[in-house]
């Protein structure tokens, strides 16, 4: 049974055959769409921007708790152009336009996406060199996929704001948050990238960081099995993590923490200055 296909990527469920990513070609041209079949049910939602990966290599974009292929806003596209390379976002299930599921999500849902989903996308893709972006819950992901079983395909990669452990201030700003989405103009805001997908966006990332069960989250233990280069990256005004996380990620000598001034949780939106927000040059280099 074939999946749904449009400009450029196309997936398919047949067994034995392997689900494809094709990307536009040239840098600056307007980026593929089309959803993902995946093997445990539901498609994903994934824009491809610049060369494929048998012409450069490959930047992997992992959206944060409550982003989407669109939240990047024009952040992939000036990656490809700033750095050469090929750029890949996806939306999560129960994000974007990707097949909703219902909250409450598996509280080990981040080292989940690790195991099960990011190995189907880059199947999919098939790079031969590759890099992850993550930022907020999709660094965590990144980190969980650096701890994970060797890859020799990935480079290196860059975490933007990323959570290894639950801090009292992380859950009094989701409290904020939540606050906001109920009885403010959240929701209507978030309702324009996720559609249908709002609240399932939404409470999916709500109700785990917020379930008492996930009080004692603690990723620390696997940062030392990180085996590749990573840029760590952190606003000094962040709200939803505080210097302890850039202090837990020193516990790997493959890191390098970089704490930008004037920023909050999402740095490569918000510097002034935008070599920051470009500040990943592609596999091979870190800036």
């Amino acid at each position: 049974m074939s999946g749904p296909s449009g400009n450029g990527v196309s997936g398919n469920r047949v067994m034995g055959q392997r689900r494809t990513i094709r990307f536009p070609g040239g840098v600056g041209e307007a980026p593929a769409r089309a959803m993902l079949p995946l093997d445990g049910g539901g498609e994903i939602e994934v824009a491809a921007w610049g060369p494929s990966p048998d012409k450069a290599a490959t930047i992997v974009l992992l959206h944060e708790g409550l982003g989407c292929v669109a939240l990047w806003r024009d952040f992939p596209s000036r990656l490809s152009k700033a750095t050469g390379c090929g750029v890949v976002a996806y939306s999560r299930l129960g994000y974007g336009a990707s097949s909703p599921v219902t909250p409450p999500l598996p509280l080990e849902r981040m080292a989940l996406e690790a195991q099960t989903v990011l190995p189907q996308l880059l199947d999919a893709i098939a790079p031969r060199r590759f890099a992850l972006v993550g930022h907020s819950d999709g660094a965590t992901i990144a980190a969980h996929y650096l701890a994970g079983e060797p890859d020799a395909r990935l480079d290196r990669a860059v975490l933007i704001a990323p959570h290894f452990f639950v801090e009292e201030s992380n859950l009094a700003a989701i409290r904020a948050t939540r606050e906001a989405f109920e009885t403010g103009g959240l929701r209507d805001r978030l309702a324009k990238y996720h559609g249908a997908n709002v609240d399932c966006a939404f409470y999916g990332f709500a109700e785990t960081w917020l379930a008492p069960a996930f009080r004692d989250w603690d990723m620390r233990a696997e940062i030392p099995r990180w085996r590749h280069p990573v840029l760590f990256i952190q606003g000094d005004d962040d709200p939803y993590g505080s210097e302890a996380q850039a202090e837990a990620a020193g516990r790997s000598p493959r890191c390098r923490v970089v704490n930008l001034s004037g920023c909050a949780h999402a740095p490569h939106l918000e510097a002034p200055d935008p070599g920051p927000r470009c500040s990943y040059r592609g596999p091979g280099s870190c800036s």
